[in-house]
């Protein structure tokens, strides 16, 4: 008995001594192919490979990722570098850790039968706009163009769009922000023709900045287990990402199976994969420094309102992906 007793203990510590590490993800958004890599990676037990637990965590209307990290509920957390650049210039030392989107997403679509035909068209129009960080790219791009956002015939009046297209095909709004792998597939869900559409993506824009990228809190950084820890999520999630692009079907089943809410639909995520492996292509997950530099300068140029007011120091690391990708 008492040998048995001894072997019992012996497994326990065992078993303790290789406990997977925990790491709470705080996703932008709700469960979507948006964040398939993440869903990927823990189905396919890329994470278990790296002796991680990961807990994705779903965003919503109601969570602000940024604050979910900053209250210690979170190790990590996905967002846009413009959010992310403004929020630790205003105290919160958010870092970007590995950018698994090279490309943007992010575009106006425009009912075509108003004229606009490009951005000097804008003037005097309502645009829908998203908040709540999301509007920073849409205020650099008006700011560069000389176009006003206060309303009247030589400026834009900004409308701020809920999260669906209903500005567009109620006609309260002449153009509203879509995403191209979720929002455009909704306009056309409702029964428009894209002959119907005049789109302008950021990308074609000159003005497109990082989407998606992986944060931390700086201080963390400072701990070298969670830095370890971090180079082992960022090489499974990897891993992820590069398994849904080859495999968009199957990832985009993955994601629906992860979908509490039961909202999500398979035609629908299977499009969203298909747009989303289109911004992910080309990246291993390194930050492209030209990227990050064209995204600062879009931020910087917002004449009397920019949305960063100093060049930032410290706000993006190479050190994680540098021992990931090796």
């Amino acid at each position: 008995m008492k040998q048995l007793l001894m072997t019992a203990a012996a497994l326990a510590m065992a078993t303790t001594a290789h406990a997977a590490d925990e790491v709470k993800l705080q996703l932008k958004w709700v469960t979507q192919a948006q964040f398939a890599g993440y869903y990927v990676a823990k189905d396919k037990g890329f994470y278990d490979e790296e002796n991680l637990d990961v807990d994705v965590m779903a965003g919503g209307p109601d969570i602000a990722p940024a604050q979910v990290l900053a209250g210690g509920g979170a190790d990590v957390m996905l967002d846009w570098l413009p959010s992310a650049l403004s929020a630790r210039e205003k105290g919160l030392p958010l870092v970007n850790i590995a950018q698994p989107f090279k490309t943007s997403g992010l575009m106006l679509t425009c009912w075509k039968d108003t004229g606009i035909t490009g951005p000097q068209d804008f003037k005097g129009r309502t645009i829908g706009v998203w908040f709540f960080g999301n509007e920073y790219p849409f205020l650099s791009w008006m700011s560069q163009e000389g176009i006003f956002t206060d309303g009247g015939e030589a400026g834009v009046t900004v409308l701020k769009q809920g999260f669906n297209v209903d500005p567009l095909l109620q006609r309260q709004a002449d153009c509203i922000s879509t995403m191209t792998y979720n929002e455009f597939g909704q306009v056309l869900d409702a029964g428009v023709s894209e002959d119907e559409l005049v789109t302008f993506k950021y990308e074609d824009q000159g003005v497109a900045t990082l989407e998606d990228g992986i944060y931390v809190l700086e201080d963390n950084l400072k701990d070298p287990a969670f830095k370890d820890k971090m180079v082992r999520f960022v090489r499974a999630s990897m891993k992820g990402w590069k398994y849904a692009e080859e495999n968009p079907d199957e990832a985009a089943e993955i994601v629906l199976e992860n979908d509490e809410s039961g909202a999500q639909t398979e035609a629908h995520q299977q499009r969203m994969m298909r747009e989303i492996a289109k911004l992910t292509a080309g990246s291993n997950g390194a930050l492209d420094e030209a990227d990050y530099e064209r995204t600062v300068a879009t931020l910087l140029a917002g004449g009397s309102d920019p949305v960063i007011t100093k060049t930032p120091e410290g706000a993006w690391t190479a050190e994680i992906t540098d021992e990931a990708l090796k």
